[in-house]
Formats: structure tokens, C-alpha cells, sequence
């Protein structure tokens, strides 16, 4: 286990192997950088870059125009660093492709460690339904920024 040293993290939080983890991040200013399939896609390749490294398995994510969720199971590692990474990796990779330079996100992050008895599929169904809430679309099959393992 490691135990979280960031004064923006709930106290006596610790990240374990193992998890399933929602987390919660957004952008700068929440901006909305990720309002089209092609700026949000470097969030998308930070996601599964994790996964192929072995580091998380994604079991839904959305990126929406000012923030993402991603619900993970952690496969290494702390939770700290992999969200680190993913940030990192999608900053570099938006600036890059936005040929722009700075910060993408806030500091920090929030995350919910999900119990054994938590109904992972009810968390999915909040993280892919959160572009309907928000009044973007319709139907979450409408929106091109998300994933499921079970769809």
C-alpha cells in the first residue's frame, strides 16, 4: 500500500493493488479542451497506454469537455503515479497536437476506492450517462469519448 502525501488527497487515503478506483480530474480553469473526438483523444491513448503497460485495467471512462472519469481497477503501482501518467501523457500529447505549451490540469485528483459490494456496473452506467446529464447528447451512443468493458 502507499499512503497518499498530497494535502489536496482525503487523509488516510492509500492506493492498493487490486482496486477498483473512480476517479475524477479536470482541466485547467475546467476550460473545455476536450469538446471534439480529436482533442480528447490523447486522454483516450493516455488511458490505454496504462493498460498496455500493466499498470491499470480500464473498466469505463468518459472524457468530457472539462473533465474525465475513469473508473480502473490498479494493477501496479500507486494510484498517485497512474494518474500522474495518464495527466502527463495527455498534456504532452494535447499541446503537441494544440501546438500550445503550460499546464492542462488542475493539481490533484479525487478518487472513490469502490467496495467489494459496490455495483461496478451502476458506477459505469454514472460515468457513461454523464454526457446526457450534462445535456450534450441524447443517448450516451451518441457521444464518442467513452467506454465500457461490458458494451
Amino acid at each position: 500500500m502507499h499512503r497518499y502525501h498530497s494535502k489536496r488527497l482525503r487523509a488516510g487515503r492509500w492506493s492498493e493493488v487490486g482496486r477498483v478506483y473512480l476517479i475524477t480530474t479536470a482541466t485547467l480553469g475546467r476550460m473545455p479542451l476536450f469538446d471534439r473526438w480529436q482533442t480528447g483523444l490523447p486522454v483516450v491513448q493516455a488511458f490505454r497506454q496504462q493498460q498496455d503497460n500493466g499498470k491499470a485495467d480500464s473498466i469505463a471512462w468518459v472524457v468530457m469537455p472539462d473533465h474525465i472519469h475513469w473508473l480502473a481497477r490498479l494493477t501496479s503501482g500507486c494510484l498517485e503515479q497512474l494518474v500522474g501518467q495518464v495527466k502527463s501523457h495527455a498534456a504532452l500529447s494535447f499541446n503537441q497536437q494544440a501546438g500550445r505549451s503550460g499546464p492542462l490540469w488542475q493539481k490533484g485528483f479525487h478518487d472513490r476506492a469502490m467496495r467489494r459490494e459496490d455495483d461496478l456496473k451502476a458506477a459505469a452506467r454514472y460515468i457513461i450517462y454523464n454526457p446526457v446529464r450534462a445535456g450534450l447528447v441524447q443517448t450516451p451512443r451518441d457521444y464518442c469519448l467513452w467506454d465500457a468493458m461490458w458494451l
